[in-house]
């Protein structure tokens, strides 16, 4: 039996992270013990989309909230600068060590019943922590699960509803787009990059970037993972402490957020922040930090959204693989225009990015899509 809370704006107002948000639901299911946040944030573009989480945290209650509230935020932003039709929208789910594979498949399908109680006000897929395989599972039990379906790809071979390839090929054109703005360069060969993680976005990237002739830093807590990728792209491999010190042109953070903070700032010596993770600045004055440092940042959730733009074809059902690449190409004309307005109004490109995407939210309630009314599952 789920047991769902719904968090008034009165309790949680005070909380890191809150930012207006229309709806925050906190669930337990006590079979399965699992317990979960669904935060949405916004949704005058359309229903909220947004990946679900898998961490374990110290104290659920405080920073899985905190974590869920500021990346569903994130997904709004990124939403409205991808220029798609939906809101924005996050859920984490709380990981205990030592839990069999049967707890954890009924703690995904209590995951999909709570996610259809909300009737598709908010759409999930797989972030970090969680694979295509598991969103499978938690699919039995709701509609409103994306990127699962298998799609056709360049040289008209299939590859699963996994997004990551799609992220890493946006990360690519937003770095394009950054080394043109501060290099004048049209070229990445011997373009020096660090990848702050080898997982599935970070490692597609090195081998995208070392296609193009880049020189590579890479590092991961998994040595081993690290080692492979270095090993598989001419790469260097160090230690993740060392990635902010090295001498790169691009630091490319694929891993977690707040990795721009107090501490990595002092010695980051990238000319150029690009990375795919969610929340790279610990706070937003971190952006003006780095505009006066002279460093370029691509605002994460713009250069990020290749996956939520892919999986948002699944959303609508009208998969078209040339849109999906025009799409992902005006990543770089949208960085574009953040990089000039910044230069032009000398203010930090996380803040421009802030106020674009403020300005397209304010749309018309003509404008707005219509929730699907999909029903097949059963609310168990």
């Amino acid at each position: 039996m789920l047991l769902i809370t719904n968090y008034s704006r009165s309790i949680i107002h005070d909380v890191e992270g809150y930012d207006n948000h229309e709806k925050v639901f906190y669930c337990y299911d006590k079979e399965s013990g699992l317990q979960s946040f669904i935060a949405i944030h916004n949704t005058k573009r359309g229903p909220a989309l947004g990946g679900c989480r898998y961490w374990s945290y110290k104290r659920f209650d405080s920073e899985g909230l905190t974590d869920v509230l500021r990346l569903s935020r994130g997904m709004t932003f990124k939403s409205a600068l991808a220029g798609l039709s939906l809101g924005g929208g996050k859920a984490v789910i709380s990981k205990r060590h030592g839990v069999s594979q049967q707890i954890w498949e009924k703690q995904l399908r209590a995951f999909g019943r709570f996610v259809q109680t909300l009737e598709g006000e908010f759409v999930t897929g797989e972030d970090v922590g969680i694979s295509v395989a598991d969103m499978k599972i938690a699919a039995q039990e709701t509609d409103y699960i994306v990127g699962i379906k298998p799609k056709e790809t360049d040289d008209g071979t299939m590859r699963d509803g996994d997004p990551s390839p799609v992220t890493a090929y946006g990360v690519m054109v937003g770095i394009r787009s950054a080394v043109k703005h501060h290099f004048k360069l049209k070229t990445l060969s011997g373009i020096v990059v660090g990848i702050q993680g080898c997982g599935s976005v970070g490692s597609k990237l090195a081998e995208m970037l070392h296609s193009e002739g880049a020189k590579l830093y890479v590092t991961d807590i998994d040595v081993t993972l690290r080692e492979r990728v270095a090993h598989e792209f001419g790469a260097t491999p160090c230690d993740p402490d060392e990635i902010y010190s090295m001498p790169m042109d691009v630091f490319a953070p694929c891993a977690l957020g707040a990795v721009i903070n107090e501490d990595t700032f002092k010695i980051l010596s990238a000319n150029i922040i690009a990375g795919s993770a969610n929340n790279q600045l610990k706070d937003h004055s971190f952006g003006q930090k780095l505009r006066e440092k002279n460093i370029l940042y691509a605002p994460d959730y713009v250069i990020n959204s290749g996956g939520l733009i892919d999986v948002s074809y699944d959303h609508f059902n009208n998969f078209d693989r040339d849109d999906l690449f025009r799409r992902l190409g005006q990543i770089g004309t949208t960085l574009e225009e953040i990089f000039k307005r910044s230069d032009t109004e000398d203010r930090s490109t996380n803040d421009v990015a802030q106020s674009i995407a403020e300005e397209r939210l304010v749309v018309p309630e003509k404008t707005k899509k219509t929730k699907k009314t999909k029903t097949s599952k059963k609310k168990k």
